[in-house]
């Protein structure tokens, strides 16, 4: 499988939303996967997604409004419930009310809120998919930070930006956050999580200022399929969790989404200057990957070396065995295998 050759993968949960953004009553229109959807939120707090077409004359039901848990159409006032099902045509004359309205749907997508977020699912069956990631040791507790930030890249670029790990001392360079020049022997080791793989629970390098300032912690880094990074980082008896997704928004467009959680109380103290470090860091990546694009619209011949990019090759692998196992109908055979990686960054 080729970077950026095929559409993501559709048997899985993505990342839409922090669910914050979406309020009771109020329709969240949102291109995933280069579908038109529509999120809302009911009475009772359960969220839905529809497909963002009313079929009676393709005006986006986003905008529309939330009326009795169902959406109603701007245009003709046609209704639609969480499930997709028409509900009401109001046009209909008493003659005509013998008409099953309910016979006519618009395509309704799996939604769940998990930890603070909303995640969609596009395939058939959610059943057969992997679970939605979740966070240990924090229960259903919102996140006390989140950021989105869109980028025009390829998806696979974007996913494997979140492992690459010789980007930094050229990419996430700042006062704050480590100085420009001088790399250091890495040497991590991995192993096989759930349709993923995992930098298993290490100190991180000591060069970096926070960790200077703080200490030196321990930190476990887990990705798994599609596209998701949780990086659990412990100082002492508090700790700091962090859920990176990647959204397919369309074609060349990505959607990266943070979700931050912590127990030290001197963090929430600090949070306006954490919000400004994450915008500056994620705003690196995504000028380095626009600039990235320029290059790749060229389709050159991209190499792969180990160790320092044995990370993006496992990310291919993982994504050819799922579609392999899901074409023959078998269960997923992890094909990461526990490793030492050695690099310098």
């Amino acid at each position: 499988m080729e970077p950026n050759s095929g559409a993501p993968l559709r048997e899985m949960w993505y990342y839409a939303v922090a669910g914050s953004r979406l309020k009771p009553g109020k329709l969240l229109p949102k291109t995933m996967l280069g579908e038109p959807i529509v999120l809302g939120r009911k009475s009772d707090g359960s969220v839905f997604a529809l497909r963002d077409i009313c079929p009676h004359r393709g005006i986006p039901l986003s905008f529309g409004r939330m009326c009795d848990d169902d959406v109603e159409c701007c245009f003709h006032g046609w209704r639609f419930n969480s499930a997709g099902r028409c509900t009401s045509i109001p046009s209909l004359t008493p003659q005509q009310k013998s008409t099953d309205v309910g016979k006519i749907k618009v395509a309704a997508y799996p939604a769940r809120e998990v930890q603070g977020s909303i995640w969609v699912f596009f395939g058939e069956d959610p059943a057969t998919a992997p679970e939605i990631p979740v966070l240990p040791d924090i229960g259903e507790r919102k996140p006390q930070l989140i950021y989105s930030l869109a980028a025009k890249c390829g998806f696979d670029d974007a996913v494997y930006g979140q492992m690459d790990p010789s980007h930094n001392p050229y990419v996430h360079v700042s006062p704050w956050w480590r100085r420009s020049g001088g790399v250091y022997d890495k040497a991590k080791a991995f192993g096989p999580t759930p349709y993923g793989f995992s930098m298993l629970r290490h100190k991180p390098s000591t060069n970096l200022l926070p960790y200077k300032i703080l200490g030196v912690p321990e930190t476990e880094i887990i990705f798994r399929l599609p596209s998701t990074r949780i990086e659990i980082t412990r100082f002492g008896r508090h700790s700091i969790y962090t859920l990176n997704a990647v959204t397919p928004l369309a074609e060349g467009e990505i959607e990266m989404n943070y979700a931050a959680y912590w127990t030290a109380p001197w963090i929430t103290l600090a949070k306006p200057v954490v919000q400004w470090a994450l915008h500056n860091f994620i705003d690196q990546d995504r000028r380095v990957l626009e600039k990235q694009r320029v290059g790749l619209r060229h389709q050159p011949t991209l190499m792969l070396i180990d160790d320092v990019d044995v990370q993006a090759k496992w990310y291919f692998r993982l994504k050819n065995e799922y579609v392999r196992a899901k074409t023959e109908g078998r269960p997923f055979d992890n094909p990461v295998k526990e490793r030492t990686l050695y690099w310098r960054s």
